[in-house]
């Protein structure tokens, strides 16, 4: 069956010069990234640039590349130049190309190349809370290299141009005022955030139950600095609920039920599954049938019958979820937070109390009907 890609993830390096707190990667249990090596080779590079460049012309949808780690810096600029300019030259000309840093490395070079070859940068930044997580591998903080790295990105002449945003991972015992301030300050012109990784066997980082709505919370009173705004930024995860609400489509996995085909692309030219699925449990990324870029057959790979539950993931199928009234908005969340050792994936997100939360805050500032009960506090508050 065919099937349209709607990202690959190129992981440029298997390594980082942070060592996040919070990260799926290092920090979550799977110990994977130890066997790759540190850096994609000029074999598996080549491998790539012809693979996805087959990829691209096999299908309808755009193809987004987004080179991601580890910190995909490390990859280094000769290296990072043969790849950018080899995607421009073998991608469709509709193709987008991007990178996801954490912006400590993200020097005049590496913003003078990714500007030739139109290469879009996100820069991860927690604001207030950046120092409490994302600390170096001397247990630095980082947060003043990366605004000195957003400014240099934003004093680019093709700043405006490839500058994508921040984002950052929800610390629900910070400010959120505080932290739209702080990002807002920035100049950047989006904004992006994901709750903390967790699921039903683990709860995520200040969740005092899968019950409880810490996080809808955090996120409704960002959403009241938002919408207070008289000139707001985008922030994206914002955006696509309240274009879900009125009845459009969300731009992103995360939300809504549209389905969005995500694979990865390791150093060693292992192709998985969004690797965000280590979340789950160790080797939750892992296709049965393993395949490596370099057998340079991917578009047959990816459109085996046996992914078919790969790509049905996107699906909300837990009963509390197919009877929900917000079930095309939520879409279920990321299926990495619905994992159980019971159920597997079958199961509404653990945020589902947030989202409720955060998704009724929504409705009634559109002036639109509640689908669901919100919740007492929050009805009472804004009543």
């Amino acid at each position: 069956m065919s099937r349209d890609i709607d990202t690959v993830l190129l992981k440029t390096a298997s390594r980082c010069n942070l060592n996040c707190s919070y990260c799926y990667v290092y920090n979550m249990g799977d110990e994977g990234w130890r066997s790759q090596p540190k850096r994609m080779s000029q074999t598996v590079t080549e491998a790539v640039l012809e693979q996805l460049g087959l990829l691209s012309y096999s299908q309808d949808r755009p193809l987004s590349v987004v080179m991601h780690g580890g910190e995909p810096l490390l990859f280094g600029i000769d290296p990072m130049s043969r790849l950018v300019s080899g995607l421009r030259g073998q991608l469709r000309p509709d193709a987008g190309i991007h990178i996801q840093t954490n912006g400590v490395l993200l020097t005049g070079d590496f913003i003078d190349l990714f500007a030739e070859h139109d290469v879009g940068i996100s820069i991860s930044f927690d604001g207030p809370s950046h120092n409490v997580n994302r600390l170096d591998r001397r247990g630095r903080g980082s947060h003043d290299r990366v605004l000195a790295a957003i400014e240099r990105l934003r004093e680019h002449p093709a700043g405006e141009r490839i500058f994508g945003g921040l984002l950052a991972v929800v610390d629900p015992f910070s400010e959120p005022a505080a932290m739209y301030r702080a990002m807002k300050a920035t100049g950047a012109p989006s904004f992006d955030f994901l709750y903390r990784d967790g699921n039903y066997v683990t709860l995520p980082f200040g969740k005092a139950s899968a019950a409880s709505s810490e996080y809808g919370a955090w996120m409704v009173a960002l959403a009241e600095e938002y919408l207070a705004d008289p000139e707001p930024p985008r922030i994206r995860i914002l955006d696509d609920l309240m274009r879900l609400i009125l009845g459009g489509q969300s731009q992103k996995e995360g939300v809504g039920v549209v389905e969005y085909g995500i694979v990865v692309i390791d150093t060693d030219g292992t192709v998985t599954k969004n690797d965000t699925l280590k979340v789950a449990y160790a080797g939750g990324d892992r296709f049965e049938r393993p395949y490596n870029i370099t057998e340079r057959a991917l578009p047959a790979f990816l459109a085996q019958e046996d992914l078919d539950g790969y790509y049905a993931l996107s699906e909300p199928t837990a009963a509390e979820c197919t009877a929900c009234p917000e079930r095309n908005v939520c879409g279920a969340g990321m299926p990495a937070h619905r994992w159980s050792e019971e159920s597997g994936y079958d199961n509404p997100t653990v945020f589902c109390s947030d989202q409720k939360m955060l998704i009724s805050y929504l409705r009634r500032r559109l002036g639109q009907p509640a689908q669901v009960p919100l919740p007492s506090a929050l009805d009472a508050a804004h009543a």
